[in-house]
């Protein structure tokens, strides 16, 4: 039997440039931060399922940086797949971002880490 690697499998996704999302296939449930089962039921008949990358904000706040550094936003993001996921909207001012804002992800870079960001849809 292979090892299950959740979090693995959803950064290898990232480097070739996909947003994934499990789901389970008894439920049809979509669910983030991968897993190695469903959240509530256990299930174990988890498929990897490329994620439309649509969303809205939930919940949002802005840090506060000291001078040199730049404010920026830490956003809840409802995706339309129904799972929420912590992130940031970028590509406005952080005061900007505001609840119900909807959102487009996008697979950011720094040197080898890849990460999902948000920038304003439409």
């Amino acid at each position: 039997m292979l090892p299950i690697k959740p979090d693995a499998d959803f950064q290898e996704h990232l480097r070739t440039g996909r947003f994934m999302l499990q789901r389970s296939r008894t439920s049809g449930r979509f669910f983030f931060y991968p897993r190695v089962a469903e959240p509530g039921t256990g299930a174990t008949d988890l498929e990897w399922v490329e994620a439309s990358g649509r969303g809205s904000v939930h919940a949002t706040t802005t840090v506060r940086v000291k001078a040199p550094g730049s404010d920026y936003n830490v956003a809840l993001i409802e995706l339309e797949e129904g799972p929420r996921m912590m992130s940031r909207v970028e590509g406005i001012a952080p005061d900007a971002v505001k609840i119900g804002l909807p959102v487009q992800a996008r697979i950011h870079q720094d040197g080898e880490t890849r990460y999902v960001v948000f920038d304003p849809a439409g």
